[in-house]
């Protein structure tokens, strides 16, 4: 028994961190987990500190095939209290997967002529064409697009805006709608060259909860882009965009419309685009 007590004793002491031949080193505090970055506070509105392209993380989306079209409900029903609610849950046996990773500005073989950018994104599914962009406070800035690679198969894509257009103003809340133009000269698509003016239509107008196949969204902003692509030689087309934007992840799902697609709630998409992730045989 006394033994025992003595174990008990010396034990004691260990604990306590007192006892004169103490050699253990000392213990830094826990501190736990990084506080995360950005934290979704739903008031209603996306500032710019809400987005920022997360760099060399890859974003993966359920997207569907080339030339498949979908049937999509861009208008949403009303869910009350001025808000609105969209069903996009639907699990489409081809949907393909697309992995979006945004790149700093600086190794590309373009860099020289977007001075002003900060990082780059793709622009398609496949990842052949990239989107050249900077933020600030006041807008999410597109300043051209280019082509993955300098000599690709298909031919070389260069198109510089004389001034950057306002992807997304700041910030994205109900109500707001903004003009803006990207005016090309001398740029080079497919090889090709192109010059030419894009005039792009955005207007932020729904607030609500959105259902993706694998994950739900309680509060996204719907936001309408109406493209008018205008080449210096060539028919002009237009393109309808349907996006939805929620705090600290950005842009969550997607649908295009067809090539002149009049109708603001277009029922079927000629592209979608839904966050997501791929499914491993493990589950």
């Amino acid at each position: 028994m006394s033994r025992r007590l003595a174990l008990l004793f010396i034990s004691a002491l260990a604990l306590c961190g007192c006892g004169e031949n103490r050699t253990a080193a000392p213990r830094d505090p826990y501190t736990g987990p990084e506080p995360l970055a950005c934290v979704p506070n739903l008031d209603g509105r996306i500032d710019s500190a809400e987005i920022q392209a997360a760099i060399d993380v890859t974003v993966t989306y359920l997207v569907s095939p080339s030339g498949t079209e979908r049937p999509v409900d861009v208008a949403g029903k009303d869910a009350g209290e001025g808000r609105r609610s969209w069903d996009w849950s639907t699990d489409f046996a081809d949907d393909q997967i697309a992995r979006v990773t945004p790149r700093r500005l600086g190794a590309q073989w373009y860099v020289q002529s977007f001075p002003a950018g900060q990082f780059v994104t793709a622009a398609d599914a496949a990842g052949r064409i990239e989107s050249i962009f900077r933020q600030d406070g006041e807008a999410l800035w597109l300043l051209g697009l280019a082509s993955r690679e300098e000599d690709p198969p298909e031919g070389k894509t260069l198109l510089v805006y004389q001034q950057p257009v306002a992807a997304l103003r700041f910030p994205v809340a109900p109500g707001t709608s903004y003009v803006s133009t990207g005016v090309v000269e001398n740029g080079t698509a497919l090889g090709l060259p192109y010059a030419g003016k894009d005039v792009y239509e955005v207007t932020a107008d729904a607030l609500g909860e959105l259902v993706l196949p694998q994950i739900e969204f309680g509060e996204v902003h719907r936001v309408r882009t109406h493209a008018a692509l205008e080449p210096a030689v060539g028919k002009s087309t237009t393109r309808r965009q349907v996006s939805f934007f929620a705090e600290c992840f950005a842009e969550v799902a997607r649908a295009v419309g067809r090539d002149g697609e009049k109708q603001a709630d277009f029922t079927t998409a000629a592209e979608l685009w839904r966050l997501g992730f791929e499914e491993t045989d493990g589950g």
